[in-house]
C-alpha cells in the first residue's frame, strides 16, 4: 500500500484567527456608523429642501392644479413669474429693497467696523463700559423704542411714508455687528499692528491696510447677516412706509400681494420664490466667507 504524504501545517500566528473576525466586525460597524450618519444627513437634508421643492413646484402649476394631491406639475407655467414681475408695483417693490437693503448693509459695515477695532485694540478708560453699553442695545428689543423714534422722525424731520428712518440710523453703527466684528478682531495678533506703526502706518492706515484685508470673513458675515435682515425685514418697513405704496419693500409688498391673489396659489408662489432667490443666491456664492466669519468668532473673550 502506497503511504500518502502529507505536507506538515505551518502553525499560524497566535492571535490570527481572533485577530480576522475582529477586524470584520470593526469594518461592519465602521459601515453601519456611515450609514447611520448619511442617513440622517440625508434626512435633515430632505427636512430642509423639500419645502422649498414644494414652493417651487406650484409656482409653476396652473390655478386648477395648486395645492391639489397631484404634486408635480402637469403643465410648467413658467408665465407665472412673468406674471408676477408685471404686477403693478413689483418692480417698485423690488427697487425700495435693494436701496434698503444695499444702502443700508454698506452703512452699517463702514461704521461699525472702526467701532469694533477701538475696543477690540485700543486701550482706554471705559472701555468696559462701553461695551456692556453695545451688549445692552443688542438686548433691547426694537418695539420697545418704536414709538419715540417714529415721532422723532416723523414730526422733527417729516420722513414719515419713507424708508430713510431705517436706512440713516445705519450710518451710526449696529451693536450686533460691533460686537460680532469686535470678537473677530480679537483673533488678528496685535504684532501685526505693531509691525505696521513701527513702519510709519497712522491708526487709520493700519486699519484701512492691515486690519481690513485680514478681517474679511468677519466682515463679510456681518454684511451677509445685515442683508438679510434688511431684505426680509417686515416690521420696519410696516411702521414707516405703509401709508405709501411707492416706498413698499418685497416683504411688506409681498402681504399685499398675498391679499390680491389670495385664491392664485401659484402665483403668490411664484412671488415667493422672486422674492427669496436674491437671498439664496447671495448665501450660496458668499457662504465660505460667512461660515468662516462665523466660525472663527469669538474664538477670544
Amino acid at each position: 500500500m502506497t503511504q500518502v504524504l502529507t505536507a506538515p501545517r505551518t502553525p499560524e500566528a497566535p492571535g490570527t484567527a481572533s485577530g480576522r473576525p475582529a477586524a470584520r466586525t470593526a469594518r461592519r460597524r465602521a459601515m453601519l456608523h456611515w450609514i447611520a450618519v448619511h442617513s440622517l444627513g440625508l434626512a435633515a437634508a430632505l427636512f430642509f429642501v423639500l419645502p422649498f421643492v414644494f414652493l417651487f413646484l406650484t409656482s409653476v402649476m396652473s390655478d386648477q392644479q395648486a395645492l391639489t394631491r397631484d404634486l408635480w406639475p402637469q403643465n410648467w407655467q413658467w408665465s407665472n413669474y412673468a406674471d408676477v414681475w408685471n404686477t403693478p408695483g413689483f418692480l417698485t417693490w423690488w427697487k425700495n429693497t435693494l436701496l434698503y437693503a444695499g444702502l443700508g448693509t454698506v452703512l452699517t459695515v463702514v461704521s461699525s467696523v472702526p467701532v469694533a477695532y477701538a475696543l477690540a485694540k485700543f486701550r482706554f478708560r471705559g472701555r468696559n463700559l462701553s461695551l456692556m453699553l453695545v451688549i445692552s442695545m443688542m438686548m433691547l428689543p426694537q418695539q420697545v423704542t418704536i414709538i419715540p423714534m417714529y415721532l422723532f422722525w416723523a414730526k422733527q424731520f417729516d420722513f414719515s411714508g419713507t424708508l430713510w428712518p431705517l436706512i440713516i440710523p445705519m450710518a451710526f453703527g449696529d451693536a450686533f455687528s460691533i460686537f460680532l466684528l469686535r470678537q473677530f478682531l480679537l483673533t488678528i495678533p496685535n504684532e501685526y499692528l505693531d509691525s505696521a506703526k513701527v513702519d510709519g502706518c497712522s491708526e487709520f492706515r493700519t486699519l484701512m491696510t492691515v486690519v481690513v484685508p485680514m478681517a474679511r470673513p468677519g466682515i463679510a458675515a456681518v454684511a451677509l447677516f445685515q442683508f438679510f435682515y434688511a431684505w426680509n425685514d417686515y416690521f420696519g418697513p410696516q411702521i414707516y412706509a405703509s401709508e405709501n405704496p411707492a416706498a413698499w419693500t418685497l416683504s411688506y409688498g409681498l402681504e399685499s400681494f398675498k391679499g390680491a391673489h389670495h385664491t392664485d396659489w401659484n402665483l403668490t408662489m411664484a412671488a415667493t420664490v422672486l422674492v427669496m432667490a436674491p437671498v439664496i443666491l447671495v448665501f450660496f456664492f458668499a457662504q465660505k466667507a460667512f461660515v468662516e466669519g462665523v466660525t472663527l468668532t469669538g474664538v477670544k473673550g
